[in-house]
């Protein structure tokens, strides 16, 4: 069986005309956007930046996660260096090589150098030396040098305190040891009341300390002593 189809007028909604109709079904759902020149170029530059910062973002991050450990340990060590900076005395003054000279009573030259020189804090203006080494010129063109493991130099008194290992040798080919001396560089004298090993041209003498007056030119041995003198 055929049925027949409507007529055409008939699938308009009554009291509308078949064009406005017609018109209806010819619209889109959803009306198209048009998009300028201008807003094209912005989208592309912000699909641009995005390309490069994210990849810069995400290796940034990679970057501080693995260096992480070392940026605590930066503020670790930032804040010692701060606790430290706020301490109220003043670190000494160190001082490598260093070198006094200067002229004794009789001006004659003598020459102090140490491997390192700090002054001390309090007001004596004492100066603490590592490996101190004295050259003093004596009367009539003699010298005696004098060196140790550590000392203490008091400048404006031209005097010397040594400690540990100390040495004298003397221009007649006299060498002394002892622990700890006590020198006058101003006046050419030297003391001490450790124990002393002494050698020499006369032999050798042992003895609880000694005396070196007179400019070198009078050497006491001090306590009990024991010598063994040689020579003609």
């Amino acid at each position: 069986m055929t049925l027949p189809f409507p007529p055409r007028d008939a699938l308009a909604a009554p009291g509308i005309e078949r064009g406005a109709a017609t018109r209806r079904t010819m619209l889109p759902s959803r009306a198209r956007v048009q998009v300028s020149a201008g807003a094209m170029m912005r989208r592309r530059v912000a699909v641009r930046l995005a390309k490069l910062l994210l990849p810069l973002g995400a290796l940034a991050l990679l970057s501080a996660i693995a260096l992480w450990p070392e940026i605590d340990g930066a503020a670790d060590r930032g804040r010692m260096a701060f606790r430290r900076a706020t301490q109220t005395e003043a670190e000494a003054m160190r001082i490598s090589g260093a070198r006094y000279q200067g002229v004794d009573e009789q001006n004659r030259p003598y020459n102090l150098t140490a491997d390192s020189a700090v002054q001390q804090q309090d007001q004596s203006g004492l100066i603490d030396l590592t490996n101190p080494r004295a050259d003093i010129l004596l009367t009539n063109g003699a010298w005696m040098l004098l060196e140790s493991r550590e000392g203490e130099y008091d400048r404006p008194k031209n005097l010397l305190d040594l400690q540990g290992n100390v040495t004298l040798w003397h221009d007649n080919g006299t060498t002394m040891k002892t622990e700890a001396a006590h020198i006058d560089i101003h006046a050419g004298e030297a003391k001490s009341d450790s124990a002393t090993a002494a050698q020499g041209p006369f032999g050798t003498i042992e003895s609880e300390g000694f005396r070196l007056l007179e400019r070198g030119q009078v050497m006491i041995f001090t306590g009990r002593s024991h010598a063994v003198l040689e020579g003609k």
